[in-house]
């Protein structure tokens, strides 16, 4: 759609906004920061999915990295790295009004619900959760293709997790399957 150094600045861009208005906190709530945030993991978030789809094309349309079965596994493994990736930063700051938001309080109704925010006596008092476990939430859904302890309750959790399920399936099926093909 663009010329490959497009994404990079814009996000570089971006992140340098961030780190200029809210330098070494994330504490501070302004609705331009956040709008700033939210725009930079959803670049990450539209590039992961232009690169899956770059990758199913090379798969289908043969190209360089799909010749090679390690080069082929590397190409899959980097797509679907980068897809937890920013999967998991956008759950990060999009789940019950941003991290700044959930620094000053936890809403009573999340978007996403945790094992701790269901059991309370599983967790300590005043339990928020943190990037570890948006990112565990990426892996997980990536790898099992659905959710696994944390549950999606507002419809745009429901939908990114669908859509990286999907992005995810696509890169292991397709990229194990051609591997496989390659080998043999």
């Amino acid at each position: 759609m663009a010329p490959r150094w497009v994404f990079p600045v814009v996000e570089g861009l971006l992140l340098l906004a961030l780190i200029a208005g809210d330098p070494g906190r994330i504490d501070r709530r302004s609705a331009v920061l956040r709008a700033v945030a939210i725009t930079l993991v959803g670049a990450l978030a539209l590039s992961a999915v232009g690169s899956t789809v770059h990758l199913v094309d090379n798969l289908i349309h043969g190209g360089k990295e799909t010749s090679s079965a390690p080069s082929l596994l590397q190409a899959g493994g980097t797509v679907w790295a980068c897809t937890v990736l920013a999967f998991s930063l956008l759950y990060y700051e999009l789940d019950s009004g941003g991290v700044a938001a959930r620094a000053h309080h936890m809403p009573p109704t999340p978007a996403l619900a945790f094992p701790q925010q269901l059991n309370p006596e599983l967790s300590a008092p005043g339990w928020r959760p943190r990037f570890i476990d948006y990112l565990y939430l990426g892996f997980t859904n990536a790898t099992a293709f659905s959710p696994t302890d944390v549950m999606p309750l507002a419809p745009w959790a429901k939908i990114v997790m669908s859509v990286q399920a999907l992005l995810s399936l696509l890169i292991l099926g397709l990229v194990v399957a051609r591997a496989v093909n390659v080998l043999a």
